[in-house]
């Protein structure tokens, strides 16, 4: 406490313009929840702040509308009362609430630092963990589930009591993560970068904040990869064991194909499906990977490294991901922009029914989702 007090002594005798030290204005009895590390960086220009607080309105956006569609119709349309869809269901609302506590940000950003104080900073990192958790266990079970489904077929498909009791799972998993930091048991919330946005404290040099580090680190970020990468693997490798014993088999019985109206402009299922899987494990990686590497910096590495600009960029493409799901998932779905284009007409999407006839049993299983 005395360090924070004696930096923020500092920043206040700066002279009147600028450059100021990050949370030259905050409060006392707020300072103390800020870890020191960033108190010793000069604040940045507003335009910045103006900057972020427009990408996030934009993020804010394209994630709410687009997994707001996602909900709606998925709920509204039978059709679409899988259980396997009651993951992308709540992967859509995962995504849809980690965008919710945005405006924390955006307030913060326009008033250029903690203008919500402590409590502003809970609620945000709060909803931000369980999201944020919950979807990547979410897209964890979302591979299992597609894998079950291609590799066995006949037995394989979750029933909706099964699919709900994996949601109920997945919710007892992640909701200690984020009640931890915030009641003090282990771990805590606060502001990182430009002090406007927060998440679980990983730049302060305490043993039990690097303890704390690692085992979300392994149990939030290294478990889900490992189960993604691993489930999507097996499915390309499956199609491909799969497509290869058709091709085999046609040429046995001397017949181009064993499928009935193959559209011969369409891509093999085995490219699509492995398109699929890499643009899913990408886009997980792409978007977490910034975040775990930065607090495995802070917890164990150079600190020097994580300057509050380069904090903001992780914090970005975990947003971003929030709004590229519902594209991923659902509305690149057939049967889900037919439905859109029964309720919205206005869109004139042009979606046909799709065929069942035009694919095979393998690429039907995927396409059902």
């Amino acid at each position: 406490m005395s360090s924070n007090d004696s930096i923020h002594y500092a920043a206040r005798i700066l002279p009147g313009g600028p450059p100021r030290l990050l949370g030259w204005d905050v409060p006392n009895e707020e300072l103390i929840h800020i870890p020191v590390h960033w108190l010793t960086y000069p604040e940045p220009n507003p335009s910045l702040h103006y900057l972020l607080a427009l990408v996030y309105i934009l993020f804010t956006f394209i994630a709410l509308l687009g997994n707001g569609l996602v909900i709606w119709i998925f709920c509204a349309a039978k059709s679409l009362r899988t259980p396997s869809n009651m993951f992308v269901i709540n992967l859509a609302i995962c995504d849809f609430f980690m965008m919710i506590k945005t405006p924390i940000f955006i307030y913060n950003s326009f008033h250029h630092g903690f203008a919500l104080g402590n409590l502003g900073c809970q609620i945000f990192a709060f909803i931000g963990s369980l999201t944020g958790i919950g979807a990547a266990i979410t897209n964890a079970a979302i591979a299992y589930d597609r894998y079950r489904t291609i590799a066995h077929p006949l037995d394989g498909k979750l029933s909706r009591g099964q699919a709900l009791l994996f949601i109920l799972l997945i919710w007892m998993y992640v909701m200690p993560w984020g009640l931890m930091p915030l009641m003090g048991v282990w771990g805590r919330f606060s502001p990182e970068g430009y002090l406007t946005s927060c998440t679980f404290d990983y730049i302060t040099d305490a043993s039990d904040i690097r303890y704390f580090v690692g085992t979300i680190f392994t149990f939030s970020y290294a478990i889900p990869m490992t189960l993604i990468i691993y489930y999507y693997s097996q499915i390309v490798s499956h199609v491909i064991s799969h497509e290869k014993s058709l091709r085999e088999q046609a040429k046995k019985m001397n017949v181009e194909s064993l499928r009935s109206n193959t559209n011969a402009n369409a891509q093999s299922a085995e490219i699509r499906i492995a398109k699929a899987a890499i643009t899913i494990c990408f886009l997980f990686v792409a978007s977490w990977t910034p975040y775990g590497v930065m607090a495995l910096i802070g917890a164990f590495g150079n600190k020097a490294l994580l300057t509050p600009g380069i904090t903001m960029i992780p914090a970005c493409t975990c947003k971003m991901v929030a709004c590229l799901d519902p594209y991923v998932y659902a509305i690149s779905h057939p049967r889900y922009r037919l439905e859109l284009q029964k309720r919205l007409p206005w869109l004139d999407l042009q979606e046909q029914a799709p065929s069942n006839d035009a694919n095979s049993t393998t690429t039907e299983t995927v396409n059902a989702r």
